[in-house]
């Protein structure tokens, strides 16, 4: 069996397996590095007008119901809270994927607009085709694709070796200087 035939064919074969699956972890994993500079993907935080939270459960509700966009109605219509004592905000991301920031001192809605860095993240890791695509189709493909770094790395460092030793032999099988 050659080594370098099998290690060819494993790598051809598992690249076929794994480029859909690898494209889209690559091209979203390339959003997600941007998501805190783009508001596109990720709104910025807004600033409140204080640092210490003192809107209550419902004042927060009541903010978040005056947003037609977000749709929500009661809390089942809320993912969740995220707040931000530092920076004076409660953000609210509704259901359908709409955040509204409010500002937790006074209740006033600082921003509303689409996130999207939820949804590519559920792409990235595959959790958006369904929970089981992450264990056994991502996870796979990347396992595949660090075998093909692996075999890429040896086809490649594999014609320097060779060089090598054939430089070695040839001065072995050199007759002597005189």
């Amino acid at each position: 069996m050659n080594l370098n035939k099998t290690n060819r064919q494993l790598h051809r074969w598992a690249t076929l397996i794994v480029a859909l699956p690898v494209i889209i972890m690559l091209v979203t994993g390339m959003l997600l590095q941007w998501k805190k500079q783009a508001s596109w993907i990720q709104p910025p935080t807004q600033r409140g007008s204080e640092t210490e939270p003192t809107l209550a459960f419902a004042e927060i509700l009541a903010s978040a119901r005056a947003v037609d966009q977000a749709g929500i109605k009661t809390w089942d219509d809320v993912e969740r809270l995220d707040v931000r004592p530092g920076k004076g905000v409660v953000k609210v991301r509704a259901k359908n994927r709409w955040e509204i920031q409010i500002d937790s001192a006074t209740g006033a809605v600082l921003q509303t607009s689409y996130r999207r860095s939820d949804l590519i993240e559920s792409l990235h890791d595959g959790s958006f085709f369904h929970d089981a695509a992450k264990l056994w189709v991502f996870f796979p493909a990347a396992l595949a694709l660090l075998l093909m770094w692996m075999t890429g790395l040896y086809l490649f460092v594999l014609p320097y070796v060779a060089r090598a030793r054939s430089r070695a032999r040839r001065k072995m099988n050199a007759p002597p200087e005189v």
